[in-house]
């Protein structure tokens, strides 16, 4: 990664001790109203603390950089992966990038800053509960997790027609130069196997999307789960000695265990949900060291 000259990497006054912190967050959507107050507001507890950020930062590549460049100037090291947001190509993007092209304009954007991605060496996590190897995934989905009474892609997404929830995935993701999304994720899920079999030792998986499918069985609108995921990574946990999987995505953020690891959700969410719901004091999700009540 090039060198990032930090110039506010200052701990908060509040800091629990000076054991550095693997810290998460997710789906700022720093378009929306209230929420770049959000971000403005992430202090690292030391000046060692490192910071994932499991996709959903905008819609415009440049609220991207905005965003990533606050946050590297704070913290040691800062860990991206992309979530459906920024891939999309909206009418106020000034250069309409599609599919590939679009992601690889926001890894430039990430490597000129100093900001891990998926295309990156995969950093290891030194501190407390290490060394653990942190890998930033981006797999996308390829609509296997069906709604219910359906088997495929097709009838999931006539399902979802008829119900009226239709993600904007569908007019604003676009997966050029694959034919679908679903041919895109193919081809993610292998690349990203052919690098986890490389690594020895455990991992913090990070993926904007849940690698299981129970996350989505609480979601108000159970079709939504089509674009939500894949069943092709519902082993990677366990296959690839996961200490923890971090992912956002679903805006409903919890703690949940599968196999027996932790699988943290850490998103912000839209300002109408998290202003509905107890605000933290610190909106950071500590991944490493574990969490005593995790």
């Amino acid at each position: 990664m090039p060198e990032h000259d930090s110039t506010d990497r200052t701990a908060r006054a509040d800091a629990p001790g000076a054991e550095p912190h693997l810290l998460a967050i997710s789906d700022l959507h720093v378009s929306h109203s209230g929420n770049r107050e959000v971000l403005e507001g992430l202090r690292p507890y030391t000046a060692d603390d490192w910071l994932i950020v499991a996709g959903d930062v905008g819609e415009l590549p440049s609220d991207v950089e905005w965003a990533l460049g606050m946050l590297r100037e704070r913290f040691a090291e800062v860990v991206w992966v992309p979530g459906n947001h920024e891939l999309w190509t909206t009418p106020r993007d000034p250069r309409q990038l599609r599919g590939v092209q679009r992601y690889e304009q926001l890894v430039d954007i990430c490597r000129n800053l100093g900001v891990h991605t998926p295309e990156d060496p995969y950093p290891v996590w030194r501190g407390a509960g290490g060394p653990v190897t942190v890998v930033p995934l981006f797999t996308l989905y390829d609509y296997t997790f069906h709604p219910p009474g359906t088997s495929t892609k097709e009838e999931g997404l006539a399902y979802a027609r008829g119900t009226g929830v239709v993600c904007t995935d569908e007019f604003m993701l676009h997966p050029d130069p694959y034919p679908s999304c679903d041919e895109w994720c193919r081809a993610r899920l292998e690349y990203s196997r052919r690098r986890l079999s490389e690594i020895s030792g455990p991992t913090v998986l990070v993926n904007h999307y849940p690698l299981v499918r129970e996350p989505t069985d609480v979601l108000y609108y159970p079709e939504f789960a089509q674009w939500c995921g894949s069943v092709h990574t519902a082993d990677w946990h366990t296959k690839y000695d996961a200490a923890a999987v971090v992912y956002g995505h679903l805006h409903i953020p919890r703690v949940t265990h599968h196999d027996g690891v932790r699988f943290q959700e850490v998103s912000v969410g839209y300002p109408r949900e998290w202003r509905s719901r107890p605000v933290p004091d610190n909106r950071l999700y500590q991944v490493l060291p574990a969490p005593t009540q995790a």
